[in-house]
């Protein structure tokens, strides 16, 4: 993994430049990305305006980033009215965990395994979350999205999820009138008034959360085959890039298998690798792109037609194993809910990285924003850099 760290690129030919915020996915792990986001605000002090012009979320990310861009006045308020609706939050509030809701959905899948073929029944998913959506209508407003924009407040803000029919990744972006579309392979930029809508489908983890339908195509989780999780950003006129993940750290060592790997344990494996392996590379490859056109002058660049330009990163990461804390936190979870995960194994130790993902209790939320607050606070002296402020 690319060690979590500071890529050095010049902002655009002379000038500072515009910066974007990058918040990548992973259920209830992008409460991390709240504790770092403290932290930004305590080191801004109260400085006025809004450090990030363009703000990037994918999944849950793009939730938090959709929740900044409705305050995008007030960077300051925008963190506490995130960090507030996160710690007030409990699972019921995300996804149904009374009975009737979890024994329907094991009748339905059951139903779809043994006799589908005769009841012709396609399951949705594992877990309803009607209750997400009613909360987002609540506390979010994207109607102040336009209105920002036009103050000057905001440049962009977009959000990706992936189309299930296509296979391609979407990000639907609202920003300045200036920015163009635009199509990569297997990566398209859509003008959007956002909604509601589009943070359910970006936030809809494969086979967990139901797909939405947006105009002619269902979508699912903008994680899944987002090859370039910063390419929005560049699109949208970002010379500063910061990314806040949720994934792990560095892999454990090898350790020898006792049993057979258990639902849990698969389901969780999937899901890392969507949510983490994009972006390491991406980083890579950014990293690269980087080494090269640095060393090349600007005016040497415009001459010969080369449109790429360096791009200033820093990415934080966080410094402990998510689904370590997962695992301590495994009974906050309502009891029938509990029972069911148990079964698929969820509770064990190996199991653990799914439960990370659904764990949205007070104990656990908490546990990671402290750890995303420390995290960044350790890292002030680059985050102070980063934002222009020495």
């Amino acid at each position: 993994m690319l060690a979590p760290g500071r890529e050095r690129g010049r902002a655009m030919d002379g000038h500072e430049g515009r910066a974007a915020l990058v918040l990548t996915g992973g259920g209830a792990r992008a409460a991390y990305q709240v504790g770092v986001l403290k932290a930004i605000r305590e080191i801004r002090g109260r400085r006025p305006g809004n450090p990030f012009p363009i703000l990037c979320g994918t999944s849950a990310g793009a939730i938090n980033a959709a929740a900044l861009a409705v305050h995008a006045a007030d960077f300051g308020r925008g963190v506490r009215h995130i960090d507030r609706v996160w710690r007030g939050l409990h699972a019921h509030d995300v996804y149904r965990v009374d009975p009737a809701a979890l024994f329907g959905s094991g009748l339905r899948w059951g139903s779809a395994l043994f006799g589908g073929w005769l009841l012709r029944q396609t399951p949705r998913s594992l877990l309803d979350n009607a209750p997400l959506q009613a909360l987002l209508e609540r506390v979010l407003d994207l109607s102040a999205i336009d209105p920002a924009i036009k103050r000057g407040d905001l440049h962009a803000v977009s959000v990706t999820a992936s189309g299930y029919g296509t296979g391609e990744s979407l990000a639907f972006f609202q920003g300045s009138i200036d920015i163009l579309p635009w199509r990569r392979a297997q990566r398209v930029g859509v003008r959007s008034e956002l909604h509601i809508e589009h943070l359910m489908a970006s936030a809809a983890l494969p086979f967990v959360f139901p797909a939405v339908r947006i105009h002619r195509e269902y979508f699912g989780d903008g994680s899944m085959r987002q090859l370039a999780p910063v390419s929005p950003a560049i699109h949208l006129g970002a010379d500063r890039i910061l990314v806040i993940g949720a994934g792990r750290t560095a892999e454990e060592g090898r350790v020898r298998a006792e049993r057979y790997p258990s639902p849990a344990q698969i389901a969780g494996h999937a899901l890392s690798s969507i949510f983490l392996d994009t972006l390491e590379v991406d980083l890579e490859s950014l990293t690269r792109i980087n080494d090269t056109v640095g060393r090349i002058a600007p005016a040497q660049r415009t001459a010969a037609g080369i449109p790429f330009r360096p791009i200033e990163t820093l990415v934080i990461l966080p410094s402990q194993r998510l689904d370590t804390i997962a695992g301590r936190h495994a009974r906050s979870l309502p009891a029938l809910l509990r029972t069911v995960l148990r079964g698929l194994g969820t509770l064990r130790r190996e199991g653990s990285t799914l439960l990370s993902y659904l764990l949205f209790e007070p104990g656990f939320i908490r546990a990671l924003i402290e750890l995303g607050y420390h995290d960044a606070m350790a890292r002030a002296p680059e985050l102070r850099r980063f934002l222009r402020l020495e």
